[in-house]
């Protein structure tokens, strides 16, 4: 009876490990840069991204729907929730990445789409995101010799966007916002475009 009650123990601390070992296989980073259905387009394609969804965060707003966000009424911008496997690709690097995404030095949003709801923005969850994107924002801005002027905040909540929302560009090519914006951002990014 002992040794069963050890074995037992010892299966059950294996399976915590293991269940440890698959969390930590995945890390969470959230950005904004304008409509989200570009961004998540976009971080879709980068090497060790896992999913990204899309949502609003950044505002004050509980459980906020896609009409009160695009009229800037909550506060929230159009942000993507990208997962990552950490052992592929760093949080820097998507960092990195976020800045070649739009123009890094205009805060009133990300043409075409201006206001709040697609300003530039990192929604860091630990003290080392924020610490990684305030030396790579002050290393951008010494070599530009300007401003950056995305947020870096904290993430307080995500609200996930509805199905209507999520992988858009690739579910949707020929639609008129598709061929005329996320194309050409997806051209100029040198990543595929929907369909290829």
């Amino acid at each position: 009876m002992k040794s069963f009650r050890i074995i037992f123990a010892f299966l059950l601390i294996l399976a915590a490990a293991a269940r440890t070992s698959i969390a930590a296989e995945t890390e969470t980073a959230v950005f904004g840069a304008g409509c989200f259905w570009c961004v998540e387009a976009f971080y879709e394609q980068q090497p060790g991204v896992k999913d990204v969804v899309s949502g609003y965060a950044g505002g004050a707003e509980a459980n906020p729907n896609y009409k009160q966000v695009s009229a800037g009424s909550t506060g929230h911008a159009e942000v993507v929730q990208v997962k990552f496997d950490p052992a592929v690709t760093s949080y820097e690097k998507l960092v990195e990445f976020f800045w070649k995404t739009h123009d890094v030095t205009d805060g009133r949003g990300v043409a075409p789409d201006f206001g709040k709801q697609y300003r530039p923005l990192i929604l860091f969850s630990t003290p080392e995101q924020q610490a990684v994107a305030e030396k790579s924002k002050a290393a951008l801005a010494a070599r530009l010799g300007k401003p950056v002027a995305a947020e870096i905040v904290a993430l307080e909540k995500f609200y996930l966007a509805v199905d209507y929302h999520q992988d858009y560009v690739r579910r949707n090519p020929k639609d008129g916002y598709v061929v005329g914006v996320a194309i050409p951002k997806l051209k100029k990014l040198g990543l595929k475009l929907p369909g290829e």
